[in-house]
């Protein structure tokens, strides 16, 4: 559902107040973030943590839920964004940057119940075409995942898997079955 009709500018929606839900511009369209159910925020979580288990101790990346990154005439909010150590979006003393105008070196997309398929992986297909390098769809209900990186075929796994992200993080492999082991509410 789009909130205006009208195609705007980078600058123009970055300008506009923040509003709840959180709008992104893709396109020149601005339109609502689409608000998390339990299980999107369970993988969104277990993502996150699996990644900065990983790599924040070795100083490698970390990862971001629900950070806001405008670049490349959009302004989207994944699901998690991971940066890489040397691109952790600082200030120059050293604080945060709340604004952010790089793209992530991994972005992570659940797909909603009320979401079609298609939206979420044209939308990984983007991150990758505008300089991320992986992005990753995970759907809870079918427990597939899709893996995109730049000028490769997807690689899709269903239920279980690793993932090598050495590219980005080195040493770290996506388990699949354990990311989807956490929608388990034991």
């Amino acid at each position: 559902m789009a909130v205006s009709q009208e195609r705007i500018t980078l600058e123009a929606f970055l300008a506009l107040p923040e509003q709840k839900p959180p709008l992104e511009l893709m396109a020149g369209e601005v339109t609502p973030k689409v608000a998390p159910v339990t299980e999107h925020v369970v993988l969104q979580l277990q993502f996150r943590d699996m990644v900065d288990g990983f790599a924040r101790p070795r100083k490698l990346a970390r990862a971001f839920p629900e950070l806001r990154e405008s670049y490349a005439e959009a302004s989207t909010i994944p699901d998690v964004s991971v940066y890489i150590w040397e691109r952790l979006p600082r200030n120059r003393s050293g604080g945060w940057n709340d604004d952010v105008r790089n793209p992530p070196d991994v972005a992570f997309e659940v797909r909603l119940p009320s979401q079609g398929a298609t939206d979420v992986l044209v939308r990984c297909l983007w991150y990758v075409a505008n300089g991320a390098s992986v992005s990753i769809y995970a759907d809870p209900i079918t427990r597939l995942v899709v893996v995109f990186r730049p000028l490769t075929e997807p690689l899709v796994f269903q239920d279980d898997g690793l993932i090598d992200l050495d590219e980005v993080i080195p040493g770290f492999t996506l388990d699949i079955a354990e990311l989807f082991a956490a929608l388990v509410a034991d």
